[in-house]
């Protein structure tokens, strides 16, 4: 029977991506808008894809109606470049993440999806490349909604189309590298477990009262029993 909904984070979390991803963003809003604005600088953990766009734009002297008028036309494009440009090369799997996934996987009571700011073709693009997009069914993402707090629902609410079973409170986990994570989590009184595998040290994570917290996934069982705590 299946007790969990365990939401994984994309970068930070799962993986990292070199910076080509900053260049490929970068390359994208020159094509559409002419400016890259300030994607060479700007701090993208945690972030939406959605909303990384119209921040980097904002002091370019573009109007928000002009960036919502090419906004897709600028997703298809960093999207298109991204899957051509991008190799497993540029992807680095963080430590024991193989083998946490492939445990969860391995568990009946654990259903398995993700909780991203990606859009999800690029996304899932990331996930591929290593060799892990195959243990994510499902996810909520940044096509979803344009603030991370609106995905929790999405992905509750797909869960149910697929299983049938309606996930509530502590049952469900989500797993990741921000406090973004952790405050996503706040909103259906889910379980957070933060790891300091991103931009965020522990000691900041710590702040935000995670429900748990990890250095990295590599202790397996620690993290597994994180996970089904009730």
């Amino acid at each position: 029977m299946l007790k969990k909904l365990v939401l994984f984070d994309i970068d930070g979390t799962l993986l990292k991506v070199s910076s080509i991803n900053r260049r490929i963003l970068m390359d994208a809003l020159l094509e559409i808008y002419g400016t890259e604005g300030s994607a060479a600088t700007h701090d993208f953990s945690g972030r939406m894809d959605s909303t990384i766009i119209y921040d980097v734009l904002d002091g370019t002297g573009l109007t928000r109606h002009a960036i919502e008028g090419k906004f897709d036309a600028a997703k298809q494009s960093y999207i298109r470049r991204f899957r051509k440009e991008t190799k497993t090369s540029d992807i680095t799997l963080l430590v024991g993440v193989r083998e946490l996934l492939n445990d969860l996987a391995s568990r009946s009571n654990i259903l398995l999806g993700l909780l991203t700011g990606n859009f999800e073709a690029s996304g899932r693009h990331k996930l591929q490349l290593p060799g892990i997009e195959h243990y994510f069914s499902f996810g909520a993402f940044a096509d979803d909604g344009f603030h991370r707090n609106d995905l929790p629902s999405v992905a509750v609410e797909r869960a149910y189309r697929i299983t049938g079973k309606r996930f509530i409170g502590q049952d469900i986990v989500i797993v990741g590298d921000t406090v973004h994570d952790i405050t996503c989590a706040r909103v259906l009184d889910g379980r957070s477990i933060a790891v300091a595998t991103g931009n965020f040290s522990m000691d900041e994570l710590q702040k935000h009262k995670p429900s748990d917290l990890f250095e990295n996934l590599s202790r397996t069982e620690n993290v597994i029993h994180s996970i089904l705590k009730p």
